[in-house]
C-alpha cells in the first residue's frame, strides 16, 4: 500500500506550518546519514509511509531499508539508513518516525494476536477503532501483521448493532430492511443467547457474539452448526483469546489491534557528510 501525496501533505503541515525554524539553521548544501534504530523487538511496518515523508521534502533524499516490512526485528537493530540533505532529514525525522513508530506498533500487536490462535482456524479481526486519519495504514498495518480486516467504514457492509436494532423494532425487522436497501454483507451483533437465535431465523450473513461468555459462545457454535458465520467480540485479550478461538467460531474481533497502542521505541541519530 502507498500512502497519497495528499495525505503526507497533512502530517508534514502539521509539524512543518510556516516553516522548519530549527532546520534553518543548517546550510542549504550540508548533506546527512542517519541511521534509524529499534529500541525494542517489534515487527517492521510503515516504509512506504516513511519513506515518503522524506521525498516529499527533498527528492534527493534515499532510503536503505535493512530489514524488510513485516518481519520480525530485534532491539537494537538498525532499520534503516537515509542520505540527503541534512535539512530535509531534521524536518522530516519526527513525522517519518511517528509513523513508522505507530505502524510497527500495530503490526506487532497484530501479529500477537495472530500467534495466539494459530492453527484453530479462527481469524482475528480489526474493528474501526483507528486513529483519525490512519485507518486504511492501520488496516494495512494489522495486515502486515498477520491479522485480517473487516469492514472499512460504514460504507462496505452492513453492521446491525443495538441502536439499530431498537430504531427498526427487532433483529428481523433490521435484518429485512437491510436485505431490500443494500447488496452487502450483513452482520448483526447479539449480546445473549436469546437474540442469538432471534438473528439466526432472520438469516443475516454473519452474527457477532459480543461479550459472551466461553460457554454461551459454545453453545452458540452448536446450535448454529456452521449455517452462518460467527463473530465473537468484546473484552478479547492474549489471555483469553485461544479459548475462545477453540470454541469454533469463525472470527474474533479486537478494537486493541488498533487502539490500545503503545508507539514502538525508535531513535534516529543523524551524521553530517558535508559542511
Amino acid at each position: 500500500m502507498q500512502p497519497s501525496h495528499s495525505e503526507i501533505a497533512v502530517f508534514l503541515a502539521e509539524d512543518i506550518g510556516s516553516g522548519d525554524l530549527t532546520a534553518n539553521i543548517i546550510p542549504v548544501s550540508t548533506l546527512a546519514h542517519a541511521d534509524v534504530i529499534t529500541r525494542e523487538n517489534c515487527v517492521l511496518c510503515g516504509q512506504a509511509w516513511f519513506e515518503a515523508v522524506f521525498k516529499q521534502l527533498s527528492p534527493a533524499v534515499s532510503v536503505e531499508w535493512l530489514c524488510n516490512e513485516g518481519s520480525s526485528v530485534t532491539a537494537g537493530s538498525i532499520l534503516c539508513g537515509i542520505h540527503g540533505p541534512a535539512r530535509a532529514l531534521l524536518t522530516g525525522e519526527r513525522t517519518a518516525l511517528n509513523l513508522l513508530q505507530t505502524l510497527s506498533a500495530t503490526a506487532t500487536s497484530a501479529r500477537r494476536y495472530a500467534d495466539a490462535v494459530a492453527g484453530t482456524g479462527c481469524k482475528v479481526l480489526d474493528t474501526r477503532k483507528t486513529i483519525p486519519g490512519l485507518r486504511l495504514a492501520q488496516k494495512y498495518a494489522v495486515k502486515c501483521g498477520g491479522c485480517f480486516n473487516h469492514r472499512i467504514g460504514l460504507f462496505d457492509a452492513v453492521l446491525i448493532k443495538e441502536n439499530h436494532i431498537i430504531a427498526a423494532g427487532s433483529i428481523a425487522a433490521a435484518v429485512k430492511t437491510a436485505r431490500r436497501a443494500s447488496n452487502a454483507s450483513i452482520e448483526v451483533e447479539v449480546e445473549n443467547l436469546d437474540e442469538f437465535q432471534q438473528a439466526q431465523a432472520a438469516q443475516p450473513d454473519r452474527i457477532m457474539l459480543d461479550n459472551f461468555s466461553i460457554a454461551d459462545t459454545l453453545s452458540a457454535v452448536q446450535q448454529n452448526s456452521r449455517q452462518l458465520e460467527l463473530e465473537a467480540s468484546g473484552n478479547i485479550s492474549l489471555e483469553n483469546i485461544r479459548a475462545i478461538a477453540e470454541t469454533g467460531v469463525d472470527y474474533i474481533s479486537i478494537g486493541a489491534l488498533t487502539k490500545n497502542l503503545i508507539a514502538v521505541d525508535l531513535s534516529m541519530r543523524i551524521k553530517l557528510l558535508q559542511a
